[in-house]
């Protein structure tokens, strides 16, 4: 697939003609990356909301078609309000909204804040620059959770402010220095907040979103926001295989090659996993198939687990987040994200 880097789409307060009579048309109809802009009461303030980084991410552009075909006099946002849909063209690789990028492309959300500036480099660029231009006061990047699980958010740095915005979404907040070439690692001098809503297929993800977006658009001032409390959770690790180890999911079979792991692994992301739990298989290589990198870049994969035989052992009680029993995207990014619980 021939893709334009070089261009983005605007929209201007979109009539319903434009916006189809659902989210699927609609999306059909852009052919690059397009940016939507609504003029809120207060037409010298922005909010940012971006969605589709991820082609198979949906819930963002599903709530942001229904917030914005139910816009009318009386729900008119509190300041402007841009919104960016950003990997169209994964998006509409058939089925729809069923691949993260495209085979022959790269992951956008590692490509922010790098030296190149071509292809896919340039397309995060003239985000980013979309962003900038508006010197918005917060920016909302909305993405699913790689298998079924929990709504979270994440960040790189807490203030009363972003906590103010992730509670309108969710009750938890992981704290990440982890740098990955992400949009939410960018400074835009404002709270930028990642929403992970939950499961692609799961209804109340795309619920958390619409009102999620509801609640930005209908805010005066952040800092005056009264929020429930959140649950700050520090310094997740990425639990990832070494390079060309290989993946299976199911029942341990002593052909197997790499590591396999429980198919009901998803599980983990609502339960957590208890010290001495089972939570896969590994061949003869052992724990060497994997890797824990500390932010000290320590690989610590012997405190959090042990082979027990072919065992995959947890040593410690830990949190889980992004579990996935989708082996494209355990074996490009991660298996899951941990922090280990002291009781």
């Amino acid at each position: 697939m021939e893709i334009d880097f070089n261009h983005f789409n605007f929209l201007k307060n979109p009539k319903a003609g434009q916006l189809k009579d659902n989210h699927l048309a609609f999306l059909t109809t852009l052919t690059v990356p397009t940016v939507i802009d609504i003029t809120g009461k207060d037409t010298t303030r922005y909010r940012v909301v971006t969605t589709l980084l991820h082609g198979n991410e949906p819930s963002g552009l599903i709530a942001l078609h229904q917030w914005l075909t139910q816009l009318n006099a009386s729900t008119i946002p509190q300041t402007n309000i841009r919104f960016i849909i950003c990997s169209v063209e994964a998006a509409q690789l058939l089925p729809f909204l069923s691949h993260r990028y495209l085979n022959e492309g790269l992951d956008i959300n590692r490509c922010f804040g790098q030296k190149a500036t071509e292809d896919y480099y340039l397309r995060a660029q003239l985000i980013t620059n979309a962003i900038e231009e508006v010197s918005p006061d917060l920016v909302v990047d909305l993405h699913n959770t790689s298998g079924s699980g929990p709504a979270f958010a994440v960040c790189t740095k807490v203030s009363s402010n972003a906590l103010s915005i992730i509670s309108l979404f969710c009750k938890d907040v992981i704290v990440s220095g982890i740098k990955l070439g992400a949009l939410m690692e960018q400074n835009f001098n404002c709270p930028v907040i990642t929403i992970e809503c939950g499961g692609a297929q799961d209804q109340q993800a795309h619920h958390i979103a619409f009102q999620g977006i509801e609640q930005v658009a209908e805010i005066k001032e952040i800092n005056k926001i009264v929020h429930q409390e959140v649950n700050i959770i520090h310094q997740p690790l990425r639990f990832k295989l070494r390079s060309n180890v290989c993946l299976s999911y199911g029942v341990f079979d002593s052909g197997n090659s790499g590591v396999t792991l429980l198919s009901s692994i998803e599980k983990t992301n609502f339960d957590g996993a208890k010290k001495g739990q089972l939570l896969g298989w590994l061949d003869s290589v052992g724990l060497g198939n994997l890797e824990l990198i500390d932010d000290m870049n320590n690989d610590v994969i012997n405190d959090y687990f042990m082979a027990k035989g072919h065992e995959l052992i947890c040593k410690q009680n830990m949190q889980i987040f992004m579990a996935t029993s989708n082996k494209e995207i355990a074996q490009a990014d991660c298996l899951f994200y941990i922090v280990k619980l002291t009781s």
